[in-house]
């Protein structure tokens, strides 16, 4: 059986990739803060899903998780780094402690993912996908803190890139615009039908897993086909 490490998966695009890899038959272990959140998901996606509470700030955190995995599952095929976190605000009134807390999730928190799984993701001549954003490329007022997380990501995922490819790894970058999701306390609603959906971003993942071995997209930008004219 393929198996799946993917962070951040308790809810919207994370959940979605880990529910469509369930459904083309891997393992999948989810990663989330929340110890009941993540049991919860976990217990949707049936058996061949494991839930583990992990921060990704925490490296021994992160480390055991991985083992965890391994575990249960023997090896790994994919990581699927999609946790992430926004504060939003002048730069003046950004306090040192959310400054922190969207580095050390959205950039630190890969590093350590994608070090503690090269071993496994080397045996298996696996793939690691970021899950990136726009904001990586267009800064804007008040994202200080998330653009310079998203454009650190898309440096580090590019230059892992050229890391692993020796070792048989695939390393894309994915840079989604708006997507309807929980991200930063927002609800899904009706009015967030224009957006990309969470399973859209699934059924990219799948495309990218099912590329010829010779082929790599390394960076994919994706856009709602048709935003709101203002």
């Amino acid at each position: 059986m393929k198996s799946a490490f993917v962070t951040g998966a308790s809810k919207g695009i994370g959940f979605a990739v880990a529910q469509a890899l369930v459904g083309e038959g891997y393992g999948v272990t989810i990663t989330a803060r929340n110890e009941q959140e993540v049991r919860d998901a976990a217990a949707r996606l049936g058996e061949n899903a494991l839930g583990v509470v992990c921060d990704v700030r925490d490296e021994a955190a992160v480390e055991a998780a991985v083992r965890a995995h391994e575990e249960r599952f023997r090896g790994m095929d994919l990581l699927f780094a999609n946790a992430g976190v926004g504060k939003f605000g002048p730069v003046q009134d950004l306090s040192v402690e959310d400054w922190r807390a969207v580095i050390d999730t959205n950039l630190t928190g890969v590093f350590l993912c994608v070090r503690a799984c090269t071993r496994l993701l080397a045996a298996s001549r696996g793939y690691v996908m970021t899950l990136s954003s726009l904001a990586g490329k267009n800064p804007f007022a008040g994202g200080a803190a998330y653009n310079a997380s998203k454009f650190g990501l898309n440096g580090f995922t590019e230059a892992i890139m050229l890391d692993l490819r020796p070792l048989g790894i695939k390393v894309t970058q994915i840079m989604p615009g708006s997507v309807a999701t929980h991200f930063n306390d927002h609800t899904p609603s009706e009015a967030d039908a224009w957006k990309i959906q969470p399973e859209d971003l699934a059924r990219l993942t799948l495309d990218l897993l099912r590329m010829p071995e010779r082929t790599l997209p390394s960076r994919v930008e994706v856009r709602p086909a048709q935003p709101p004219r203002r």
